[in-house]
């Protein structure tokens, strides 16, 4: 058997949310598991089981498994499905003959032991990793938080076998970022189990600088210990659509516009001498928690302008996580299935449906201008931005003034950003980005693909991977 300095570093990878889920956090796990095995590291991964992620909430992207590096071992410990169960046939022997006892048990777990009703994974993600650890053993944890029941995890299984640890806060658990507040009174049990946590990790890692500096605040002893990595964009599922927006661009090539070329592409013959409808486009999934009245308002106002009187706004992506997410944010929108009915006025909004992760580029690519909808405070980065700043395309934000992606997109050279939810400055600035993409020049598309290229997922993750190096070193 090889000691430990001839084999690879092997690191225990606690993600819940890993491909085939599409939630948001699935991006920054399938970045980190593929990097590090680049890197020469044996990972292990514990996910959520796929009976939860198919029957229970439906949220999948099959084509995504397919990015996943074939060297991952991936597990996928139990989850007491407790609260999400509505069919009498999934309860358990326990809840259908003593159904206010098992109401009793579940609610004494939730108030006494974790007070997140992920933590069932999270034990059997450390029964199952005790079982693995026996046979070879672990050099590093790393847990990604949400659910943050797999910070616990890493923090029990430390407890029992030594084995330091790492917390990626993805999100944040004790602070409310949409609306800058704490999530818990004082005095909750989330609140110890943090301190207790973040106290004996190795490292503690953010994806925004303002994150971070809340966190450090809140725990000063161990500040010394936290670091911001932030998200990126994955260039293994974007290059060819990134080199093709690049390639098709000569150096000397005449200033008309990118956005009309790539118009054509997708779109019936355009008149002689007409330039055809502006492309705003929205890729993302949908929230309640985004400001969606305010866009679709703003885009409304704007449509009056000359330049933008046939343009639309193309909404890529899923409407929400769950299965009746839907109806209520196509209301917000104002949007209507099927034909628009007779005398009801054209809004230019346009759903176009989810679209896999691995054909994003091509949705990207055929865009004239990027609309960036996000919700919340100063906390929020959202990992979408990366993306959008990856094709080089005018983006106009709408969110709040003074949330942290900010940070990120400052420099960017096509950034369009009324500062403000007034929908009267909202539609000033999407005029102003749709006059940016009619006269976009290669060269100025070019300066921000460069500015894009320093949020490379492999740039932002190099530093992460040394600090785990240091951390195996150190034992």
């Amino acid at each position: 058997m090889k000691n430990r300095s001839e084999r690879r570093p092997r690191v225990l990878y606690l993600a819940f949310y890993f491909p085939p889920s599409r939630a948001s956090g699935v991006y920054r796990a399938r970045a980190t598991a593929n990097h590090l095995v680049e890197k020469g590291w044996d990972v292990t991964v514990c996910a959520a089981p796929l009976d939860f992620l198919y029957n229970v909430i439906g949220s999948v992207d099959e084509e995504l498994s397919k990015t996943v590096d074939p060297r991952i071992h991936v597990e996928r410990p139990s989850l007491n499905q407790y609260t999400w169960q509505q069919d009498l046939r999934d309860y358990s022997w326990l809840r259908r003959s003593f159904p206010l006892m098992a109401k009793r048990v579940y609610q004494f777990s939730q108030t006494k032991l974790f007070p997140e009703r992920y933590s069932s994974w999270a034990w059997a993600s450390v029964t199952r990793a005790l079982k693995l650890h026996a046979k070879q053993r672990f050099d590093v944890v790393v847990a990604t938080g949400n659910p943050f029941a797999s910070f616990g995890a890493a923090w029990l299984f430390n407890k029992l076998t030594g084995v330091p640890y790492v917390m990626d806060y993805r999100d944040s658990w004790t602070l409310e970022i949409f609306h800058d507040v704490p999530a818990f009174p004082e005095g909750h049990i989330a609140w110890g189990w943090e301190k207790r946590m973040i106290g004996k990790a190795a490292a503690s890692v953010f994806v925004n600088e303002a994150l971070r500096s809340w966190h450090a605040e809140r725990y000063p002893e161990v500040a010394d210990r936290m670091m911001v990595v932030p998200n990126g964009w994955d260039a293994d599922v974007l290059p060819k659509a990134v080199e093709k927006a690049a390639a098709e661009q000569p150096a000397d090539a005449a200033p008309e516009t990118v956005s009309e070329a790539a118009s054509e592409t997708v779109s019936e013959a355009v008149e002689p001498g007409r330039r055809a409808p502006l492309k705003f486009t929205y890729l993302g999934t949908l929230t309640a928690k985004q400001p969606v009245e305010e866009m679709a308002e703003a885009f409304k106002i704007a449509r009056r302008h000359p330049d933008l009187a046939d343009a639309e706004l193309q909404i890529h992506g899923h409407l929400g996580f769950f299965k009746n997410s839907p109806g209520a944010l196509k209301a917000r929108l104002g949007l209507q299935d099927g034909p628009r009915p007779e005398g009801v006025e054209d809004t230019g909004l346009r759903y176009c449906g989810p679209v896999s992760k691995t054909e994003v580029g091509k949705v990207y690519e055929e865009a004239d201008v990027l609309v960036f909808l996000a919700g919340g405070g100063k906390y929020v980065t959202s990992g979408k931005i990366f993306e959008y700043m990856a094709f080089g395309h005018p983006i106009v934000s709408v969110h709040q003034p003074g949330i942290a992606a900010q940070d990120v997109l400052d420099g960017y050279p096509l950034w369009f950003n009324a500062n403000s939810l007034d929908v009267e400055e909202l539609a000033a600035s999407m005029v102003a980005a749709g006059k940016a993409a009619r006269d976009l020049t290669p060269e100025q598309r070019a300066a921000a693909r460069r500015h894009a290229d320093t949020y490379t997922r492999e740039a932002t993750l190099i530093p992460f991977e040394q600090r785990l190096r240091e951390i195996v070193g150190d034992r």
